[in-house]
């Protein structure tokens, strides 16, 4: 890294913010309630609830530590890319997950600042007067509080425009991996790499100008609801680019199908099921009724939370020997995709079906007049076995990194026949002079040509 003492700092001041957090349970009135959105008046005004005064206090200064220790994070990790490059490493020979993650500490940048500066607007509206959030008329208690003329809207804007690009923080370095797994194991160069490149800066910018969709039953003017579809929708055109990227990469068979390339297919699984009901909610007359129901939560897990997660774990399997020179079990590898693919499918697909039903997320039980929701509890209690497959199949996870570290197969040098520069002696290149998918199926077998090749002739 450019910097190793800012990564150092962003570490531990994330520490810092994760203590803080977890100390509001343990203070008198106990943790926030206002939720992770924290919608003002409920977050603005201390005596809301129990929580509400210094627990809620605790969440918004973590909140401000750990807007810091992203910003600095960005920042450095902006500067290895823009300035540590080796001699030759053009644009256009850069990793996909180099790209991914020069999106991503970008959008950081952008986003963590407003994320700031709201969590400082509402301290202010907490506890100096002021009235960013807080309107006139509200009821507590049986008197009238508030100050002035705030609108919790604003907070909703602010807070959105940070938590939808927050949402491919986890998904752009998981695309940028897969795209470079699907080119090793399969053995073929990425199919218009600019075109991906540029689709990913593209999901970045126009991910900044989506936030309204989480709003269309906040009472916004209908033409922004309309304006907030379009670039919604928008944002399918390069996420297909991607897709399709992808599939072309994978037709015609010859998969090497290791645990790595496993899981980033499980990635494009959930990247694609999940996505396609993207579009769906884009849509003001369709989001009215699916808004905050269990669709959205299906939704929502798929993209961001398993593939995510799956794109860590694809991660993890890949560069484990680079990291400790041994390599995983690929047995309790297999075992512990298969077993959480199905767990995946198992919880969150019949949410889709529970969403459609109409059934409301927030609530940890449902009574009342409403006939629909008794003929839910099969399915609900599908889901729950599923969540508990899908929690203990993690367990073959932590095994494998720990029992591999001890006594996994030692790891040759390049275990993968990978051709990015992770995985060279660092004695053996010089000047860049090859793309990073340098690969070539020939009727005798295939080759490879390493970023660092020609560098290594050379000397």
């Amino acid at each position: 890294m450019a910097f190793p003492r800012i990564n150092a700092a962003s570490f531990w001041v994330s520490v810092v913010a994760f203590l803080v957090l977890i100390s509001g349970a343990h203070i008198k009135g106990g943790s926030a309630i206002s939720g992770w959105a924290s919608y003002p008046p409920l977050s603005a005004l201390p005596a809301a609830g129990p929580g509400q005064g210094l627990g809620m206090d605790l969440w918004l200064i973590s909140i401000g530590f750990f807007c810091i220790a992203s910003w600095l994070s960005a920042v450095n990790m902006l500067a290895t890319i823009l300035g540590e490059r080796r001699a030759g490493m053009t644009w256009s020979r850069m990793p996909m997950t180099v790209w991914g993650w020069l999106v991503t500490s970008i959008l950081s940048l952008l986003i963590f600042a407003v994320l700031l500066a709201t969590a400082i607007l509402l301290f202010s509206d907490r506890h100096f007067g002021s009235s960013f959030f807080i309107p006139m008329g509200d009821m507590i208690d049986g008197r009238i509080v508030g100050h002035g003329d705030g609108s919790p809207l604003l907070w909703l804007h602010l807070f959105w425009f940070f938590g939808h690009p927050g949402t491919y923080l986890a998904v752009l370095p998981g695309m940028g991996l897969a795209t470079s797994l699907f080119a090793n194991f399969t053995r073929r160069r990425v199919p218009g790499y600019r075109v991906m490149a540029g689709g990913m800066v593209a999901i970045g910018g126009l991910g900044l100008v989506v936030w309204g969709h989480h709003m269309f039953v906040s009472g916004m003017n209908p033409w922004a609801g309309t304006a907030f579809a379009l670039t919604t929708m928008a944002i399918a055109v390069p996420s297909t680019i991607e897709v399709i990227g992808w599939l072309a990469m994978l037709w015609g068979g010859g998969l090497r199908l290791k645990t790595p390339m496993l899981f980033a297919l499980g990635f494009l699984s959930f990247f694609i099921v999940g996505g396609l009901t993207g579009p769906i909610l884009a849509q003001p007359a369709l989001d009215s009724y699916l808004h905050n129901t269990f669709f959205v939560v299906a939704h929502f897990h798929l993209v961001m939370g398993m593939a995510g997660v799956f794109a860590v774990f694809a991660g993890v399997y890949y560069w484990y020997p680079l990291m400790t020179g041994r390599m995983m079990s690929e047995t309790l590898g297999k075992l512990h995709f298969w077993i959480s693919v199905v767990g995946v499918y198992g919880t969150f697909l019949p949410m889709y079906f529970a969403g459609l039903a109409g059934e409301p997320r927030h609530y940890d039980r449902l009574a009342g007049p409403a006939t629909s929701f008794p003929t839910l509890i099969p399915l609900e209690r599908g889901i729950t076995y599923s969540g508990i497959v899908l929690a203990a199949a993690q367990l073959i996870f932590i095994w494998n990194v720990f029992a591999s570290a001890r006594r996994g197969r030692v790891a040759e040098e390049n275990p993968w026949q990978a051709s990015t520069l992770e995985w060279a002696n660092v004695a053996e290149y010089g000047r860049i002079e090859n793309g990073p998918y340098e690969y070539e199926l020939q009727s005798g077998g295939e080759r490879f040509h390493p970023q660092w090749e020609t560098a290594a002739k050379e000397e």
